[in-house]
């Protein structure tokens, strides 16, 4: 049986005003699974991502990733990439050193960053890219190097915010079916969150939905 990589347990996320954007969930995530979250906007699914990232403070449940209790656990020990609807490049750096990012504080060694960078940029399609500046990309571009950028660090769990949501509708079908394919390569553990039921069932394994700050049983 395939171990679990993230267990949600009863989750709560209750804002200082007393709002509970998030109630209640559960949610069990296999290693190399990739589980759509899909709901309408506002129903919670967005927080959820966020505490699950740690950026989000949990007041009830706990969060585990391979066993290991992390609701307290800081973002930047937690080893989660994180993409947001707009990818969110550092416009000082060129595509090569924005893939990077991750290696470099981690201080690995310079020849062991260019082989990862370089065969993570042929993997998005963009392995004669490595030059160019954030600013010279088209949307579905800037969207393959966050991607890239957030795959860089072998993260535990990866999780996708309407990464696809500000793209055409044409762009957002193409990048949805490599979307899965880059996640399979990689071999990757992945929460997908959309409000496109289309776009759930084409990029995971398993849709899961939300409505009102809770997950609806499976």
């Amino acid at each position: 049986m395939t171990e679990l990589k993230l267990e949600v347990n009863n989750v709560d996320v209750t804002y200082p005003n007393g709002f509970r954007a998030v109630r209640g969930a559960c949610l069990k995530v296999r290693t190399g699974e990739t589980v759509a979250l899909l709901g309408p906007s506002g129903c919670g699914k967005s927080t959820l991502l966020r505490a699950v990232a740690g950026l989000e403070r949990v007041t009830a449940g706990v969060i585990l990733v391979s066993g290991k209790d992390v609701t307290d656990v800081p973002v930047h020990k937690r080893n989660i990439g994180m993409v947001f609807q707009d990818g969110q490049l550092f416009p000082h750096r060129n595509v090569f050193r924005n893939v990077s990012y991750g290696l470099e504080m981690r201080h690995m060694p310079r020849a062991e960053i260019r082989a990862r960078v370089l065969s993570l940029l042929e993997l998005v399609q963009l392995g004669d890219y490595a030059d160019r500046s954030p600013s010279t990309l088209s949307g579905g571009q800037a969207q393959r190097v966050a991607l890239a950028r957030s795959l860089a660090p072998e993260p535990q769990i990866l999780l996708l915010d309407e990464p696809l949501s500000a793209l055409d509708r044409r762009l957002r079908e193409t990048l949805a079916v490599d979307l899965r394919k880059i996640i399979k390569n990689t071999h990757t553990t992945a929460i997908f969150v959309t409000h496109d039921e289309e776009e759930a069932h084409t990029v995971a394994d398993r849709t899961v939905t939300m409505k009102n700050g809770v997950i609806s049983p499976l």
